[in-house]
């Protein structure tokens, strides 16, 4: 991406340096962490193994010790391009809510190390980013980063822009009212059919993704040759069908709850190639067609 000359966003909480004590939480990036566990583990259930990793992200209890961290030189470099993306974001869905007549409050970021306490609850690294709309922040350490280049062999800034923009479609989305809609309807719900509500909520952040990338790059001329792959094939290694592959050669598809690969690629690319927000609609169509 081109971001020479680009403004930082100065809506940013950086807690880098706090130690803390907290309880961790399983959060979006969650599904990086079941792959990973299951690289290293032989046999058993593909079930268990999605249980032991709630179970362990629920209970595990990370502690830095109070101790002063000193980011390196890289993760200062990501931490402005994270401050670019979210400034991005800002100007993109300024724009697009005063189109339709409403007014966007931004969203905070941010910036954590090894465990963090948001108004979720606590949560690790382990978590992944997330988006917590009772403080209506992004949350996110940036080592997670260092996670998919290792672990999926993806790297790139717009695969780590499409992170963030995902992050801030949940926001989107609880600006539109539609979160805590979906959210209502998935406690009402069964287990099966509050995963495919997940989904549905997931795929559509992937939307709001790929459409701010799409105005961003008409505002900014930001988009370089390979970007869009570097976003669709990061879309595709976390979807809970590939993850559920590499880790076990099967699948759960009733314990899905982001989207297949397929699917999270067709909702980004869809979002990138005409940005329209009257395509957003991931809830009115039949699951198996999503």
């Amino acid at each position: 991406m081109k971001l020479t000359g680009r403004r930082e966003s100065s809506n940013v909480d950086d807690r880098r340096s706090r130690g803390t004590a907290t309880k961790a939480g399983l959060g979006l990036g969650g599904m990086l962490l079941i792959a990973v566990m299951a690289y290293f583990t032989s046999g058993g259930d593909m079930g268990q193994v999605i249980n032991a990793v709630v179970e362990n992200a629920a209970t595990e209890t990370v502690t830095s010790g109070g101790e002063a961290y000193t980011p390196t030189k890289e993760e200062e470099e990501l931490a402005t391009f994270a401050k670019q993306i979210l400034a991005g974001t800002e100007d993109v869905w300024t724009d697009q809510f005063k189109k339709i007549g409403r007014t966007y409050h931004a969203p905070r970021l941010v910036l954590f190390h090894g465990s963090v306490s948001s108004g979720c609850g606590n949560a690790s690294t382990s978590s992944g980013p997330f988006y917590c709309s009772a403080d209506q922040s992004v949350y996110i350490d940036l080592e997670f980063f260092t996670t998919m280049r290792q672990q999926f062999g993806t790297a790139g800034d717009f695969a780590y822009a499409y992170v963030i923009a995902h992050e801030v479609g949940h926001h989107v989305q609880n600006e539109l009212g539609i979160l805590s809609k979906v959210h209502q309807m998935m406690s009402r719900s069964s287990e099966k059919e509050a995963n495919q509500w997940s989904v549905r909520l997931e795929l559509q952040a992937d939307f709001f993704a790929g459409c701010w990338a799409f105005h961003d790059n008409k505002m900014f001329n930001s988009l370089e040759a390979g970007d869009v792959e570097e976003g669709l094939a990061i879309a595709a290694k976390i979807g809970d069908d590939y993850l559920q592959k590499q880790a076990y050669g099967y699948t759960i598809p009733e314990s899905f709850n982001h989207g297949t690969s397929a699917q999270r690629s067709r909702w980004l690319r869809k979002g990138i190639s005409r940005g329209d927000l009257n395509e957003m609609d991931t809830y009115n169509i039949p699951y198996n067609d999503l």
